[in-house]
């Protein structure tokens, strides 16, 4: 079976992270299949809108620990090439289309991410967000950029310093999320959107998509240069290496702060 399921439909694809048994954790073969299905989807002029959801009870758990742990056990990064010195471009908010989020369970770490860089979010009730990394002795990725800028430096602090679940009411109320509905009607809901977005002047929605990216990403420059040298130091530390190995060996980390 495929990492990614990629469904084209009357004007909108599907995108289905399916990795299930690993809560659609970012790894094995996803990143390489979703920059295929982008490739076509971006060049098929029939695709309008993209929805982003995951197979099973997660949206995603974000970076795959258990491969982490064997990267680390390796001698290599917990980041592997998920960190190279640059921040690249979010897939799905740098794509001239719009992206919609239907967050169907979990979504944290790099799933939570993988959400943020999409256009519209929408929530079941019974999923949870959040950004877990401090909890792993590693640091967010594109959440420490867009997060701040999305709910506010209090909010921000908030979830990144406690890396704590939020619940769907906080999520809706920060603005993270800007609908919470059963689970039976998220995915319908997100289409009834994507249908509405779809039927509107194609021109139009690009070009409004590229001015709110605009503004959303401003002066992000400085903010990666500094995230660069900030990330270097952590992800080549000891507790870099202690949080995964430990969420492997399900036991408490020891920190060292080192």
């Amino acid at each position: 079976m495929p990492d990614l399921l990629y469904e084209k439909f009357d004007h909108y694809a599907v995108f289905t992270m399916n990795r299930p048994e690993r809560l659609n954790a970012l790894g094995g073969s996803l990143r390489a299949e979703q920059a295929e299905a982008l490739n076509d989807f971006t060049a098929d002029v029939e695709m309008r809108v993209g929805i982003v959801t995951g197979a099973g009870r997660a949206f995603s758990a974000g970076m795959d620990l258990k491969e982490a742990a064997e990267r680390v056990s390796g001698g290599q990064s917990a980041a592997g090439t998920a960190f190279d010195g640059q921040i690249m471009p979010h897939p799905y908010g740098s794509n001239p289309k719009p992206f919609i989020a239907a967050i169907n369970g979990l979504a944290v770490g790099g799933g939570l991410e993988t959400a943020l860089g999409c256009d519209i979010r929408i929530m079941s009730t019974d999923a949870y967000v959040g950004l877990y990394e401090a909890k792993r002795g590693i640091i967010p990725g594109p959440g420490l950029h867009l997060l701040p800028r999305l709910i506010g430096l209090s909010g921000a602090s908030q979830l990144l310093l406690t890396a704590d679940r939020v619940d769907p009411e906080q999520a809706l109320q920060w603005g993270i999320v800007t609908e919470v509905v059963e689970p039976d009607q998220l995915m319908p809901r997100a289409i009834e959107l994507a249908q509405m977005i779809a039927s509107n002047a194609p021109l139009s929605v690009a070009a409004t998509k590229a001015q709110i990216q605009h503004w959303s990403t401003a002066d992000l420059a400085n903010s990666f240069r500094l995230y660069q040298w900030i990330a270097d130091k952590v992800f080549s530390s000891e507790d870099s290496k202690e949080g995964p190995t430990a969420f492997a060996e399900k036991r408490t980390p020891h920190w060292v702060g080192r």
